[in-house]
């Protein structure tokens, strides 16, 4: 009857996962890292040989390594080239697959059905993972799930015991089974045939462990190849190792430590690269640009801030603004909540163990993404709680059921009360998944719902752009700058829609901004550089397509124009050696004119 429940239940979760999220499968990329992942890389829009595979496993191109989500991203390129639906349905077959493990590990180490489905479910429906599942971009955060999930299941079937017995328990064994205590002479018999058989089970048992020890080790490592978010896990493992696994006190807190040693290992080398790769572009802020402090009180307010989402997901938004001054009341109220709910978890750990793996499950897993080594300009982030709201739901799931005494009362009221709870988070994240259909409802929904979102007016004035509504666009952009006026690309793009107004000497304004905050934008001179030769300034034109050129030297339309300039100051040798080199980079159209016109041999 548990299997055939447990059937069910895995059918449930497939079912309302696919209802809950089903309408990502209409839903376009977005214009923010959609492009720069997949839309606009002709990395992974090559054919998966050698030399992609060389790429995936050696670039650090925006800012991670992570091989498996970039030879992912290439297959399904592969598979459905610019179609997004595709993308999007692979990324909710990964998410549904890490909710299909996490009940199957819960239900497999508790021996709790109810509960485990119910962690599940509110796992998987809950409105937080829209983001990391209907973001093309964040196939990242689904991919390294998968694998977490899977590394744990695996643990769950390392750390069982069944098979293995003292030389002493088997002798008390072989004696039950012939019916009573064996005398003397027997006795030294058996325990000679006793001894030989434990050590062939011993053998086999422990090959059968150390093999399920390297699957998990090998499924860990999988999953920070997808995203270095799952440095955590190791932690994760030794409060399983508590509950629901139960191995302490069974066995020694530094065997258990040490079994941890090449979990940890890789947890410093996946730390090590994402670091190095972070501070090679950049991404992660300096204490000039938010100090240690301010950081810290933006940590302490994500933690309950995060919370709350959970408990009371409305106003979910793609991006938060970082307050760069937090009143003293929040964060001190939101270190108040932490430190009391610390305080009753480990009050009661002996007793309510559940408490203990679930809040500090959360607390922990949060820490590389919590703001402490900041990343990226956001303040906080719904896809950060993918892997801690798992220590949330069980908490939910195990303490729920402690508020009723009675069995008939628990089935009564809780279960109905459960299923009316997932039915509501169902359809909000239904609706969630509405607003992610294009970059317009996305980005409008989060200037509705939050306060002075540059970035959100700056995407949004791109894709308006994109669709030739100028004014609007620079609206946008206006705002954008209003709120942060230290963004060069702001600048730079705002230059590019005044161009297209045929407003030069606007746009050349904003270009020279731009080059003064950020002198190393190769499309900002060939903007600056375009304009100059539109109004017929070819040496300044040619100035700046050149420094396009030093800064980007593959760059084909920074030679085609720069060729161009110099066609019309006269300099026929120097145009052609241009059009010759956007003939290397795979254009020969300009050249065969240039030829046909005779101002080429």
């Amino acid at each position: 009857m548990n299997k055939k429940y447990t059937y069910l239940i895995v059918i449930f979760l497939i079912v309302t996962s696919g209802v809950a999220f089903g309408r990502i499968a209409g839903n376009d990329f977005i214009n923010f890292d959609d492009n720069k992942y997949i839309t606009e890389n002709n990395h992974i829009k090559l054919e998966i040989n050698k030399e992609s595979f060389h790429w995936a496993f050696t670039t650090t191109y925006f800012s991670y390594w992570h091989p498996l989500t970039w030879l992912s991203h290439m297959l399904d390129w592969s598979l459905f080239g610019a179609n997004a639906s595709g993308h999007h349905l692979i990324s909710l077959l990964l998410h549904i697959g890490s909710v299909i493990l996490l009940f199957l590990f819960l239900n497999k180490t508790t021996h709790n059905l109810w509960p485990s489905a119910f962690a599940a479910a509110f796992f998987a429906l809950h409105p937080l993972r829209v983001e990391s599942v209907a973001w093309a971009a964040e196939r990242k955060d689904v991919l390294s799930m998968f694998f977490g999930m899977s590394a744990i299941y695996a643990y769950a079937f390392y750390a069982e015991n069944h098979g293995y017995e003292t030389p002493q328990q088997a002798l008390e064994t072989d004696s039950k089974a012939r019916g009573g205590v064996l005398n003397p002479p027997l006795r030294g018999i058996v325990q000679l045939t006793n001894s030989a058989t434990l050590r062939f089970r011993n053998w086999s048992f422990n090959n059968k462990k150390l093999s399920r020890y390297f699957l998990c080790l090998i499924l860990f490592a999988l999953g920070l190849m997808s995203k270095p978010i799952l440095v955590t896990l190791p932690f994760v493992l030794l409060l399983l190792d508590y509950w629901p696994l139960k191995r302490w006190p069974k066995e020694t807190t530094g065997r258990l430590i040490m079994e941890k040693v090449p979990f940890l290992l890789l947890t410093i080398a996946s730390c090590i690269l994402t670091l190095w790769a972070q501070n090679k572009v950049g991404a992660v802020a300096s204490s000039d640009v938010l100090p240690f402090l301010t950081r810290t009180a933006n940590a302490i307010v994500s933690y309950t801030v995060y919370l709350g989402k959970i408990f009371w997901p409305v106003n979910l938004a793609l991006f938060y603004p970082y307050d760069l001054s937090l009143p003293l009341w929040k964060v001190s109220l939101s270190g108040t909540i932490l430190i009391l709910v610390t305080f009753v978890v480990l009050y009661s750990i002996r007793k309510l163990p559940f408490l203990f793996v679930g809040w500090f499950w959360y607390l922990g897993t949060l820490v590389p993404v919590i703001g402490l080594i900041q990343a990226g300009p956001q303040a906080m982030a719904d896809r950060h709680t993918y892997l801690p709201s798992v220590g949330i739901a069980v908490i939910l799931a195990w303490g729920l059921p402690l508020l009723f005494s009675r069995d008939d009362t628990r089935r009564k009221i809780l279960f109905p009360a459960a299923i009316a709870y997932l039915f509501i988070l169902s359809i909000l994240t239904w609706q969630q998944c509405g607003y992610w259909k294009n970059s317009i409802i996305l980005f409008q929904h989060a200037l509705q719902i939050t306060k002075n979102n540059y970035l959100a007016h700056s995407n949004l004035a791109s894709t308006l752009a994109e669709e030739e509504k100028f004014n609007e666009a620079v609206y946008h952009y206006n705002e954008a700058i209003r709120i942060t006026p230290y963004y060069a690309d702001d600048y730079k793009n705002r230059g590019n829609v005044y161009a297209k107004l045929g407003q030069y000497q606007l746009a050349i304004e904003d270009y020279n901004q731009a080059i003064r905050l950020q002198p190393d934008c190769a499309d900002t001179y060939y903007g600056r550089g375009t304009i100059y030769g539109a109004l017929g300034q070819y040496q300044p034109a040619i100035e700046n397509l050149s420094e396009a050129i030093r800064l980007q030297p593959d760059y084909i339309y920074a030679y085609y124009n720069r060729g161009i300039a110099y066609f019309m100051q006269g300099r026929n040798k120097s145009g052609c050696s241009d059009l010759e080199k956007v003939c290397e980079l795979g254009n020969c159209q300009a050249l065969d004119l240039a030829k046909s016109r005779n101002l080429c041999h």
